[in-house]
């Protein structure tokens, strides 16, 4: 079986995360994200080169968590995909590119964190009368069958 994969985009939030909800009202996340080039010398050292800036969205459960989870300046990794859009700005059409991400998160690399692994909701409690096991019958015993 092959392994599925998708894109991914590590970087910094260079702005306020913004929350916003689609038409269909899916919660919808915009935020710039800045990514950090390095160039490795020939002596085995970096020089980091100039920064670039993108646009990330994200959608539904997602766009709650990030909005909810990062703020400007943090680290984060997310998977997904680069998808090409045209916008209009001032009356032109302006084409851009921005990475979807389907999941987002803290790079666990370069932030510090504690993870709070208590159950995020409880399961309802089961009537344990809605249900009935059938009798179990003992199983007889016999004599073993020998044959010649």
């Amino acid at each position: 079986m092959a392994i599925r994969t998708q894109q991914s985009f590590s970087g910094f939030v260079a702005s306020d995360p913004q929350l916003s909800h689609t038409e269909s009202g899916d919660a919808r996340l915009f935020m710039k994200v800045g990514k950090e080039h390095y160039r490795q010398e020939d002596d085995g050292s970096f020089t980091q080169t100039e920064t670039t800036f993108h646009n990330l969205v994200a959608f539904k459960a997602a766009a709650e968590q990030g909005h909810e989870r990062l703020a400007k300046g943090d680290k984060f990794v997310a998977e997904g995909y680069v998808r090409e859009h045209t916008y209009q700005r001032d009356g032109q059409n302006i084409e851009g590119e921005e990475f979807v991400a389907r999941r987002l998160g803290h790079d666990m690399a370069r932030t510090r964190y504690d993870v709070d692994r208590t159950p995020r909701r409880t399961a309802p409690e089961r009537d344990s009368a809605a249900f009935t096991a059938p009798e179990r019958r003992p199983a007889t015993q016999s004599a073993p069958a020998v044959s010649m």
